[in-house]
């Protein structure tokens, strides 16, 4: 699974970021590691850097499955991590409930 990670001019997308992105994001979606060829995680600061007000910032995930069309969730927190782990949890729900029902297909249910 690839992981690529997009910033706005307001959050700094360095190696640290990219690090942290990466291993949650394998860590949460591992089960489906076999069928996603690429997650691209796009964070933004919906206020930009001078104002403040709770849960400005945004993470986007886009997730591209083996034969499906892609899938993105997202989530707006206080902080970067958070809002990586909320649209965790939206993409894994997603993914599980396509998975699933592609599945019963298989099986003629």
């Amino acid at each position: 699974m690839h992981v690529e990670l997009n910033t706005d001019k307001n959050i700094p997308g360095d190696e640290r970021l990219l690090e942290y992105t990466e291993g949650a994001i394998k860590g949460a979606l591992a089960r489906f590691e076999d069928r996603i060829t690429r997650v691209t995680a796009h964070f933004a600061d919906e206020n930009s850097s001078e104002k403040r007000s709770p849960d400005d910032k945004r993470c986007t995930l886009e997730a591209r499955l083996a034969g499906l069309q892609p899938m993105a969730a997202t989530h707006f927190a206080p902080t970067v991590r958070e809002a990586l782990a909320g649209a965790l949890q939206k993409l894994d729900s997603a993914i599980t409930s396509v998975v699933e029902r592609e599945q019963d297909k298989r099986r003629g249910a």
